[in-house]
């Protein structure tokens, strides 16, 4: 995996059930780069989880990934 864009993919096509309809856009900020990760309507509690657990895990990743870029990153699940 060559970002963490791949890296967000990866981990929601590996959790729903239509991967197909997984997209994640990453748009650049002066500070924080955002990943917009966008699903199937039908899979977005899959991506969410129980209590928002799976996504708070997600953002953790992201969070520990982008310090040892030395960049900031923050996961934003749409629908």
């Amino acid at each position: 995996m060559d970002s963490l864009k791949d890296l967000v993919e990866f981990m929601a096509k590996s959790l729903v059930d239509k991967p197909d309809n997984v997209e994640v856009d990453e748009i650049p900020g002066q500070q924080t780069t955002l990943l917009a990760l966008k699903v199937d309507k039908e899979d977005l509690g899959k991506v969410i989880g129980k209590q928002g657990k799976t996504a708070a895990a997600m953002r953790t990743i992201i969070r520990a990934a982008g310090t040892k870029l030395n960049k900031r990153y923050h996961l934003d699940i749409v629908e």
